[in-house]
């Protein structure tokens, strides 16, 4: 089992909050992205700073988080294959369980039931999961540079945005023959 740093800017140290149900604290921290924090498409670039606002608090089971994240997200529009950054916001509430109450609750949960659960290491929690868990899905599945963009022009690739009139002419193939004998019938009259 991996144990938890807790210099990790997204591990928490709960001990002043102790474990009387009722106490709480809040916590504003800007953190930096961890790596793959997103899709090939969008993601929040490792490093990126997001800024969290957090509330822990005390309660029977374990240490109940709310809170909030914001970045900026870059990737490419799927149309035009522009840059994009779409400002993300999210919010999220998790229960991180006591060790004790995780023990127990092994006992009679499910397997599934206990992949859903985050636990606390002692006092510290790391949010990093429940992070990941809140603003991957709020990512657009196909971010686009503006809603009404027009792409590339399948033919040429060319950016239809800026040449809006631009097109191709073309003949389907089975039309190809009789515009052979339009040309020849053209040249015959000059």
């Amino acid at each position: 089992m991996n144990h938890l740093d807790p210099r990790s800017p997204l591990v928490f140290d709960t001990k002043s909050l102790g474990r009387r149900p009722g106490s709480m604290e809040q916590v504003q921290r800007v953190v930096e992205a961890p790596a793959d924090l997103g899709t090939d498409v969008i993601a929040v670039p490792q490093g990126a700073p997001i800024d969290l606002d957090l509330r822990f608090e005390s309660v029977v089971e374990g240490v109940l988080v709310t809170g909030s994240a914001k970045a900026v997200a870059t990737g490419a529009c799927v149309r035009c294959l522009d840059p994009v950054e779409i400002p993300l916001e999210v919010r999220f509430q998790e229960l991180f369980a006591y060790a004790e109450r995780t023990a127990h609750h092994r006992e009679v949960a499910s397997e599934d039931d206990e992949a859903d659960e985050h636990h606390l290491e002692g006092d510290l929690l790391d949010l990093e999961p429940v992070l990941r868990d809140a603003m991957v899905p709020a990512l657009p599945f196909q971010p686009v540079c503006r809603e009404d963009c027009p792409g590339l022009c399948s033919e040429c690739g060319a950016r239809l945005a800026d040449d809006p009139d631009h097109h191709h002419e073309v003949i389907d193939p089975r039309w190809s023959a009789l515009q052979a004998l339009a040309a020849d019938t053209e040249e015959k009259r000059n």
